[in-house]
């Protein structure tokens, strides 16, 4: 399969948001668009140009009213992550969402605990449970980075670790943080490197900037990783991609055009 476009919601205080990644939850908290449209009207636009696997993220507290929103809009074609953990996981999947994705409860002190995954992935199926890698680059390295991107963890991103993670999820969500809302390109050494490391189904977001990212990502990753847009969509007040041109793409790579 190619690279495909796959959409995203993301809720900080209630209202749907793009905002610069690396500064969110800081005193400097940059944001590039606010809309005046609810969170269920993004929804309903995905599920209208049948855009699978998008995802929900709650960005912090006073969220998941407008989560329940997006997924009754759309119920079973929505993902949602933000604060899941093993007590509330199953609640979401209730409320609506095809899957869950988790990351900072899988890292207490920002250790990584293997038994929180193992047990998470127990109670939902390992086929519902996505893991946001998120990360963040030092040097010539990635580093998982939690808790709204601010805290790094002991995990390196790389063939081994997402080797021991796809034992027990059956996707991975991967913001590069650092480039997250800039629209000043994509990291493109990441998504080469996913390319030859992923084995399972992958959502690369941070940096997205033109249509034709999407086939400069197809080519970096041989297929294996799909793109998500944020701050350049002209549905989140972005000048430099149609949202009408990103659907007509998939439309063409999925053959139904």
């Amino acid at each position: 399969m190619p690279s495909v476009f796959r959409p995203c919601i993301d809720l900080h205080n209630g209202a749907v948001k793009q905002i610069v990644g690396g500064t969110l939850d800081t005193s400097s908290l940059r944001t590039n668009f606010v809309s005046e449209k609810p969170s269920a009207y993004y929804a309903d636009l995905y599920r209208q140009n049948a855009l699978r696997g998008g995802h929900v993220i709650k960005l912090g507290p006073g969220n998941d009213d407008a989560a329940r929103s997006a997924l009754q809009a759309w119920p079973k074609g929505l993902q949602v992550g933000g604060g899941i953990n093993e007590s509330n996981a199953q609640e979401w999947l209730d409320a609506g969402a095809e899957k869950v994705i988790v990351t900072s409860y899988l890292f207490p002190a920002a250790k990584f605990d293997e038994d929180r995954l193992r047990r998470l992935a127990e109670q939902v199926g390992k086929d519902r449970l996505v893991v946001d890698v998120s990360c963040r680059r030092r040097g010539d390295k990635w580093i998982v980075a939690m808790d709204r991107w601010q805290v790094m963890t002991d995990m390196e991103v790389n063939a081994e670790s997402l080797a021991l993670l796809t034992q027990y999820c059956s996707e991975f969500l991967i913001h590069a943080a650092d480039v997250e809302g800039l629209c000043q390109g994509i990291d493109e050494a990441l998504v080469e490197k996913l390319g030859e490391w992923v084995t399972i189904p992958t959502t690369y977001a941070g940096g997205a900037r033109s249509v034709t990212d999407l086939s400069l990502v197809e080519r970096l990753s041989h297929g294996k990783v799909d793109l998500t847009y944020g701050s350049a969509l002209d549905i989140f007040g972005g000048e430099q991609v149609r949202f009408d041109e990103l659907c007509e793409y998939n439309r063409r790579a999925e053959g139904r055009a």
